[in-house]
């Protein structure tokens, strides 16, 4: 599964620390999201599309 959620981080200028901090996860949590190697839970993907005022499906993409 594809994400943006490098880009949209990067966008506001948050380092993965930053943002795992709002999100109460490591940033280690946040850079296997951004590379696709932890598809995270539903409450965590909700909180990344609250987060940065935006959809689940427009943060995260099928490969299909």
């Amino acid at each position: 599964m594809r994400n943006d959620v490098r880009e949209l981080r990067t966008a506001r200028g948050l380092s993965q620390g930053e943002l795992a901090a709002a999100l109460d996860v490591s940033r280690q949590t946040v850079n296997s999201i951004e590379k696709g190697r932890y598809v995270p839970s539903l409450p965590l993907a909700l909180a990344l599309a609250r987060f940065f005022g935006t959809s689940v499906e427009d943060v995260f993409h099928d490969d299909y």
